[in-house]
């Protein structure tokens, strides 16, 4: 029995439902491109990090033909000083032994000529320069002295060994660049070499 308004379910009465929107119609994809397939010989590859160490310089190829001539006239060039003292070492012992008495005068003339040397190029300065200039023309000037005393022989011993004594200090001067120009003191090293060498073989 039913009471009031309520409605049995059962009586077959289906009741109202709420309208829904409406759907939108969705887009049709977009259709896609194939890819081609990918190459094996483009594939990239890894970057090699750049060498950090040192770098190694190849060594350059000794110089040939026209190159190397220039190169050894130019060498032959710088080296003119040594050419004209060989020359005269020549000349002044080919035909043997000159005197002990020119031989000692040269000795004691070659530091009379680093003073004028010293003195027109204003090399003098400090005074213990000029000391030490001084002290060797004593010294050499005192070899050229005993080698007069000596005898022929032995003079020309002890002339050898005061030759070679200024090839060294003719040397040292070279090396440091002072008192005489280079050109100078690499000339007086070689004859000075070369007249000692010669006295103690011809002597």
């Amino acid at each position: 029995m039913q009471t009031g308004s309520t409605r049995d379910d059962r009586s077959g009465v289906t009741p109202p439902t709420t309208p829904t929107a409406p759907t939108p119609p969705t887009a049709p994809a977009t259709p896609t491109t194939p890819t081609a397939p990918t190459d094996p010989t483009t594939v990239a590859k890894p970057i090699t990090p750049a060498h950090t160490g040192p770098t190694r310089h190849t060594p350059h190829s000794p110089p040939t033909g026209t190159e190397g001539t220039t190169g050894f006239l130019r060498a032959l060039g710088h080296r003119w000083p040594t050419l004209l003292a060989l020359a005269l070492a020549v000349a002044t012992f080919v035909d043997g032994l000159p005197p002990v008495g020119l031989l000692g005068g040269l000795l004691l003339i070659m530091p009379l000529c680093y003073l004028l040397f010293g003195a027109l190029r204003g090399e003098l300065r400090p005074p213990r320069v000029l000391v030490v200039q001084l002290s060797g023309l004593v010294a050499f000037g005192a070899v050229a002295l005993l080698a007069l005393t000596a005898g022929d022989r032995a003079g020309y011993y002890v002339l050898a060994a005061g030759w070679f004594g200024h090839a060294v200090w003719d040397f040292v001067h070279h090396r440091t660049g002072r008192v005489v120009p280079r050109a100078w003191s690499e000339w007086c090293c070689v004859v000075d070499a070369c007249g000692a060498l010669a006295m103690a073989v011809l002597a």
